[in-house]
């Protein structure tokens, strides 16, 4: 099921039944401007700033786009509507601008949801945006305004559980868990090198070389007497673009992953804390090797076509980003909701997923581009 609807999402909203989305994973206005609020009103005054008309630029919100201005994405009111149409136990993951995600999340989290964690999407693309002082101040040459962008942050939130326990719940409302297995880090199975490849050094049986003895010229590896997990391993809060793995991995070196010891393997099933319990550390799900730090982190390959002929959104995710985070938080064939859909590429990933999606946007040249989009997939 496909729906998607034109039209502000607060007013959208309201026309959803309760209980009856299983997540919602959406990308809304980062507000990057409040100068909209002063300059960017019909009929207003012309903004004035020197010659080089700062102000009337930053009047029409991020990039020009006057969407980005207001505060839609602060206010309490529009999460309170996701937090009614969300399932009990079900998660909401929101993108916000380093900048202004606190304003965000103060929000989502006065609307009746628990502030679960944030997740870092690390990208190694963005363009900084700094002036050089020193054009203006030779005293001043090499001082600037702004730090290079290079992540995202997205809260992830859960709406409370009506139930007593989580089993309960998910029993119920096939909601309030995140997807573990289907999200864990996969090894590099093209890898046939037995230090970063542990998969492929049990497979061809290598053993950790005797002192003084060379390991295939280079890198030290433990014993391959342990079963490794196909799975992968444990997902992070952090995710990182191709880019961002590769520039990480050559500022990391390799680094060597140590096993976990039994001396840690505390028995915490009754308790409140999130340590997992002893009985889950086992030989196959401990790791022991070296690589590249962003082994640890989902790096996605993204396609260079995705965007699609004609998509001028200035804002459009990765589909396999989108396709992480909907995996992450959503049952099978469950419902996702996206308020603030823009291109479309959130409903390109639920349909890839084999998901249902309801899409709501305000904007109708992105709404016809998310429809093109979308259905074209």
């Amino acid at each position: 099921m496909i729906d998607l609807r034109l039209g502000n999402c607060l007013e959208v909203l309201k026309t959803l039944e309760d209980n009856s989305v299983d997540s919602i994973v959406t990308d809304p206005p980062y507000h990057l401007t409040s100068i909209v609020k002063r300059f960017g009103k019909k009929g207003s005054a012309p903004a004035q700033y020197g010659t080089d008309g700062a102000f009337a630029r930053a009047s029409k919100g991020f990039m020009g786009k006057e969407w980005d201005g207001g505060d839609i994405a602060f206010r309490t009111d529009v999460w309170k509507e996701c937090y009614r149409v969300l399932k009990p136990g079900g998660h909401l993951l929101s993108f916000g601008g380093s900048r202004t995600y606190h304003r965000m999340a103060v929000a989502i989290e006065d609307a009746g949801f628990e502030v679960r964690d944030q997740i870092m999407w690390v990208y190694g693309s963005g363009f900084p945006k700094s002036h050089n002082i020193g054009k203006k101040i030779e005293d001043w040459e090499g001082w600037g305004t702004a730090l290079k962008p290079a992540h995202e942050p997205i809260c992830m939130a859960r709406k409370p559980l009506s139930e007593k326990s989580i089993a309960e719940n998910v029993l119920k409302w096939g909601t309030g868990g995140i997807n573990i297995d289907d999200c864990r880090i996969p090894f590099d199975m093209t890898d046939t090198n037995p230090a970063t490849n542990p998969l492929y050094r049990q497979e061809n049986n290598y053993k950790m070389p005797e002192p003084g003895q060379e390991s295939n010229g280079a890198v030290s590896f433990t014993s391959s007497k342990n079963e490794i997990s196909q799975e992968g391993r444990f997902p992070a809060n952090i995710m990182f673009d191709e880019e961002a793995g590769k520039i990480l991995d050559k500022q990391s070196g390799l680094s060597k992953s140590q096993k976990r010891k039994p001396e840690y393997n505390k028995p915490t099933e009754h308790t409140n804390t999130y340590t997992p319990k002893a009985s889950d550390y086992r030989d196959d799900n401990t790791y022991s090797d070296t690589g590249g730090a962003s082994r640890f982190f989902y790096s996605p390959k993204v396609s260079k076509k995705e965007r699609g002929d004609g998509n001028i959104h200035p804002t459009v995710k990765p589909i396999a980003v989108m396709e992480y985070l909907i995996k992450l938080v959503t049952p099978k064939g469950g419902v996702v909701l996206e308020p603030f859909m823009g291109s479309g590429s959130t409903g390109i990933a639920a349909k890839n997923l084999g998901m249902s999606f309801i899409g709501i946007e305000r904007e109708e040249e992105y709404f016809e581009i998310a429809k093109q989009r979308i259905n074209g997939n």
